[in-house]
Order: C-alpha cells, then structure tokens, then sequence
C-alpha cells in the first residue's frame, strides 16, 4: 500500500494567541522547532520530540502539530498499532493507529486538540483507512482538570467525533478492564469491506461462535 500525506494547515485564533494547525509535517519539520517543555503526557519532551521526529519517517507515519510561532504546543500521532497488540495481529496495511493527542496546559479549552484531528482528516487519503484509537482512562489528566472519569471520557468522546471517530464495542481484555475505557474507529469511505470484516474479528477474538 502506498502511503501518501498530503500537507493541510489551518489558523486557530486563541485568547493566549494564534496558533498554526498543520501536517502530516516531514521529520526535518519536526526537528527544527522546539518543543514545549509542558508536553509531558508519555514521556520526557526531549524524548517525545525525537519519538515524533521517528514516527514521522515511518511509511504510514503521519504526525500533525499545533504551533505557537516556532513552538510546538500540541500534537497527534498517526501510525501502525504496536506488535504486541490485537490490532496489529490481522498484518492489515490499511489499519492506523491514532497513538496519541497532546496538548499544553495553556492551550486546552480552546479546541486544539479537536482542530488537530480536523486538519488529520482533510487528507484524502484518510479515506483508504481504518483509523483507530484505544482510549484509557489511567492516560487521562484527571488531576490537573478536576474531572473524574466519566467527565473526562465525555469530553475525549467530543473530541474524537471531531475527527469522525466513533465508539466500537470490542471483548479486548485491557479496554474490558474498566467500564470508561474505549476504543473509537473512524472508516474510511474507499476502505473495501474484506477490510471491514477483518477488524470485526479483531474487536472480537474471544468469541466462539466464529
């Protein structure tokens, strides 16, 4: 399959000023802007800056970002689901993974992060893929926002619509391990419908009637 990206951008005016949604940037991109040191959602900014700088070489690899001049202040990952989950044992070329969305302190309440998934999806070629995403609840910034889980699943589910993901009933045993967990697909128009029985059976690996 040949993955290709096709570059869209948007301007996003904010009380704490303007910010340039855009992508899928080429790694080169990435590397020349800096990185926000309160990007630490996964893991350390310096080395998220780098894990994005690598997904962004990847074949399917698409990373779009929210800037603040020459700033990055949020992001989303585009990219094939881990080995070591479900979603990656149908070997389907055509199945992305929304990895992750992140975006400052400063910066959230002003829909960035559902902008970021707006600009992902004005690329056409958004429509040969499965897109999904796992939601966990023990990711979530809880804390900081002052919302318990449910408040907080409202608000991801919100966000998701955005970019045309929608909630999928699956038996995988991490989503199952609590009730706020999920996970949301988005198909693309041109995804054929052999592509589309193949990630049922893997929402449902557990069932013995197949």
């Amino acid at each position: 399959m040949k993955h290709k990206k096709t570059y869209n951008a948007k301007e996003l005016k904010t009380p704490k000023g303007t910010l340039i949604i855009e992508g899928p940037l080429p790694a080169k991109n990435l590397a020349s802007y800096e990185f926000h040191h309160d990007l630490t959602a996964f893991r350390q900014p310096q080395q998220q800056h780098k894990a994005l700088i690598e997904i962004a070489q990847l074949p399917e690899g698409r990373i779009i970002i929210a800037r603040h001049d020459q700033t990055i202040v949020g992001y989303v990952t585009f990219l094939y689901p881990d080995p070591l989950e479900r979603w990656s044992e149908g070997k389907m070329e055509n199945l992305i993974e929304l990895g992750a969305i992140e975006v400052i302190p400063e910066f959230r309440g002003y829909g960035v992060g559902k902008n970021l998934l707006i600009v992902s999806m004005m690329d056409d070629a958004m429509e040969d893929y499965i897109i999904i995403t796992t939601e966990y609840y023990w990711h979530w910034d809880l804390k900081r926002t002052g919302l318990n889980v449910w408040e907080y699943r409202k608000v991801m589910e919100k966000m998701m619509n955005a970019g045309g993901l929608v909630w999928y009933a699956t038996d995988d045993p991490e989503i199952c391990s609590h009730p706020a967990n999920c996970l949301m697909a988005r198909i693309g128009k041109r995804v054929d419908q052999a592509s589309i029985q193949k990630f049922d059976q893997l929402r449902f690996m557990n069932r013995f009637m197949y």
